[in-house]
């Protein structure tokens, strides 16, 4: 009952844009996928190039499995690119490895919510995994300490999403910045780029209403199980 009763209403809105989200990073991506370049660089040597720009030298670039698997990984020094970004010219593939590479710029220069998100993230994580346990061993045994912790932890995972926000933003102005100023992409080839960011940025939206959303969801749920 807890994932079927009409509390569900509450997250529908983000779910909903979660899925257009979905969509629209997919299409979006696809579009400008088969929309090649000029300058006939590749997204992995864009990505060097604006690191190299930047004065960045102990960053390694290494190409993963998957689609759309592109990360910076700030343990590791590593910028990962996916198979469909890696040695592809497209403007779409370009605009997804200058935001990485803006990751990795971040981490250099000491970009305070970077460093606030990864402090934040084992915190986030146990939370998030402990959260709705806990509050469903609250709420079957009427023990209203165990709901708060659920709650509690749940929140961490919400202020994970909310620092996440301003990450992902400036990271994607970063890469506009540089694809455009770096001469990588004309103004023309830097609006595509930009189309596919915005998309990607979407999804982040998204998941941070969710976020907002299951707890609120959480806390009528609470407040329901206290009048009964």
């Amino acid at each position: 009952m807890f994932f079927y009763d009409w509390t569900m209403i509450i997250v529908l809105p983000a779910l909903i844009l979660a899925l257009y989200a979905q969509a629209k990073v997919s299409g979006t991506f696809n579009r400008f996928s088969k929309v090649y370049a000029r300058s006939g660089l590749t997204a992995a040597q864009a990505a060097d190039a604006i690191l190299s720009q930047n004065g960045i030298t102990d960053v390694r670039i290494e190409r993963v499995r998957g689609n759309l698997t592109d990360h910076y990984d700030p343990r590791d020094r590593v910028l990962r690119l996916s198979d469909s970004v890696y040695d592809s010219t497209s403007i779409a593939a370009l605009g997804v490895a200058a935001h990485e590479a803006g990751h990795a710029v971040q981490h250099a220069q000491g970009y305070v919510p970077l460093e606030v998100r990864s402090v934040f993230a084992p915190i986030a994580s146990i939370g998030s995994n402990a959260a709705i346990p806990l509050f469903l061993l609250g709420l079957i045994f009427s023990w209203e300490p165990l709901v708060t912790v659920g709650l509690v932890c749940f929140s961490f995972a919400v202020v994970f999403a909310l620092i996440t926000l301003p990450v992902e933003f400036n990271a994607s102005g970063r890469a506009v910045a540089a694809l455009s100023g770096y001469g990588y992409l004309s103004q023309e080839e830097t609006a595509g780029a930009k189309k596919v960011l915005s998309a990607a940025a979407l999804t982040y939206v998204a998941s941070a209403l969710t976020a907002i959303l299951q707890l609120v969801r959480l806390f009528v749920l609470a407040g329901r199980s206290n009048r009964d």
